[in-house]
């Protein structure tokens, strides 16, 4: 396990108590909830652009509900 040292500004420490209130969680689970956070928005947005990029190429997309998807699971 990896250990990181980071130094915030007067304005980002306020931040990080105020969430660390807020959250109930101390201040490595908040980077750590961050950091999943932002790695889960960089897969969605890679997932929307091959979407997208199938869709231009003329590929038939098809939205199933999650009923539908529960079944086939």
């Amino acid at each position: 396990m990896g250990i990181i040292s980071v130094r915030l500004n007067l304005e980002e420490e306020k931040m990080m108590n105020f969430l660390v209130d807020y959250f109930e969680e101390d201040k490595s689970e908040l980077i750590k909830h961050s950091l999943r956070d932002l790695y889960e928005d960089l897969k969605d947005r890679e997932m929307i652009e091959d979407f997208e990029k199938r869709e231009k190429r003329g590929k038939k997309m098809v939205f199933i509900n999650a009923e539908t998807l529960r079944k086939r699971l």
